[in-house]
C-alpha cells in the first residue's frame, strides 16, 4: 500500500482526507498554522487538522513549506505520493521531487479552464453551465500539470459559491479514490493540458465584492451568488456599507444604482436591466428581507447606491 502525505487546509479538503483515511495509508498531514478567528481572536485549527487529530495522524504545520527544515521533515516520512487539496502554499520543486509518484492535486474545475485560486467563484461569475473536478499532477506552473482524470457536474439554478463548493468537495473525494490506485499502479497515464485553452481565476480579495452598478443585472446576479458566503457583495448607501446577500435580475431600466419601486418589489438600476435584491444588511444590523428593510428605511426608495 502506498504511503501518502496529505496536504490541505479548509473544509473543501476534508472529504478527500476522510476518503483516504478509510482505505489508504496516510502517514502524515500537512496543513496551515492555526489562525486567530472570531471576536476573541482565539487560535483555531484548520478543518483538516481537526480531522487528522481525531484519526491520530501526525500533523505538521510549517509556516513556509519551502523552507529547508520543512522539506527535511517531509523527507523523513518517505512518502510514495503527496495528495494535495486546497493546501494554500506553493510546493517547491525540491519537495515535488521527493515522492516517487509526485504530488497529486484535487482541483475544483475542469482544467485547463479556471486555473488559479478561485475556480469555484469564477465558474459561477462567468455563467458556465458546468464545473467539475480535475485530478492532476502538480508541476512548477500554476495548475498547469498533466491531467489524470476529470469529472463534470452541471451547475444548479441559483448555485452559490457555498453550494458548489460543497458539491465539488464530495465529488473531489470520490474521484480521488477512484483515480489514485490506478495512477500508482501505472494504469492511468498523465495527459498534458492544452495551454491554449487555459483561463485563470485569481485569488479573491474582500474589495472584489463591491458591486459596480454599471455592469449588467445578469452579471451582478451571478456575482452575488458566486461570492456567497465569502467575501459577500456590497454597495454604499448614505456613506455606509450595505450588504446585498441575495436577489434576482429582471427587465426594465433605471439610472445606474438608482433604487426604484416595481410591481415585483424593489429594484436597482444597472448598466442593463434591473436587479431585485431580496435581502439587505447594514453594519451592526441583522440581515433583513427587502420589504422589512424598506419599512424601516423609507428614504431607501429613490436613493442612488454606490455613492
Amino acid at each position: 500500500m502506498a504511503k501518502i502525505v496529505f496536504m490541505g487546509t479548509p473544509a473543501f479538503a476534508v472529504p478527500s482526507l476522510r476518503a483516504l483515511i478509510d482505505g489508504h495509508e496516510v502517514v502524515a498531514v500537512v496543513t496551515q498554522p492555526d489562525r486567530s478567528a472570531g471576536r476573541q481572536r482565539e487560535l483555531r485549527a484548520s478543518p483538516v487538522k481537526r480531522l487528522a487529530c481525531s484519526a491520530n495522524i501526525p500533523v505538521i504545520q510549517p509556516r513556509k513549506i519551502a523552507e529547508e527544515a520543512s522539506i527535511e521533515e517531509l523527507r523523513s516520512w518517505k512518502a510514495d505520493v503527496y495528495v494535495v487539496a486546497a493546501f494554500g502554499q506553493i510546493l517547491p520543486q525540491a519537495l515535488l521531487d521527493l515522492p516517487r509518484h509526485g504530488a497529486v492535486n484535487v482541483h475544483a474545475s475542469l482544467l485547463p479552464r479556471w486555473r488559479g485560486a478561485a475556480p469555484i467563484q469564477a465558474a459561477i461569475r462567468a455563467g458556465d453551465p458546468q464545473s467539475g473536478i480535475t485530478i492532476m499532477l502538480i508541476d512548477a506552473g500554476l495548475d498547469s500539470g498533466p491531467l489524470l482524470s476529470k469529472r463534470a457536474l452541471a451547475l444548479a439554478q441559483g448555485e452559490t459559491g457555498q453550494s458548489l463548493h460543497d458539491r465539488l468537495a464530495l465529488l473531489g473525494a470520490e474521484l480521488l479514490v477512484e483515480t489514485l490506485p490506478g495512477y500508482i499502479r501505472g494504469d492511468i497515464k498523465a495527459q498534458p493540458q492544452d495551454d491554449r485553452q487555459a483561463t485563470y481565476a485569481p485569488r479573491i480579495k474582500k474589495e472584489d465584492g463591491n458591486i459596480d452598478w454599471a455592469c449588467s443585472a445578469a452579471s451582478i446576479e451571478r456575482l452575488v451568488r458566486a461570492f456567497k458566503p465569502w467575501p459577500g457583495t456590497f454597495t454604499r448607501w448614505k456613506g455606509a456599507q450595505l450588504k446585498i446577500a441575495a436577489g434576482y435580475m429582471g427587465g426594465g431600466s433605471a439610472g445606474m444604482g438608482q433604487v426604484v419601486e416595481q410591481d415585483d418589489g424593489i429594484a436597482i438600476g444597472t448598466g442593463e436591466g434591473l436587479y431585485f435584491p431580496t435581502e439587505l444588511q447594514l453594519p451592526g444590523k441583522r440581515p433583513l428581507p427587502v420589504s422589512d428593510f424598506v419599512n424601516g428605511y423609507s428614504d431607501f426608495i429613490g436613493s442612488t447606491l454606490g455613492c
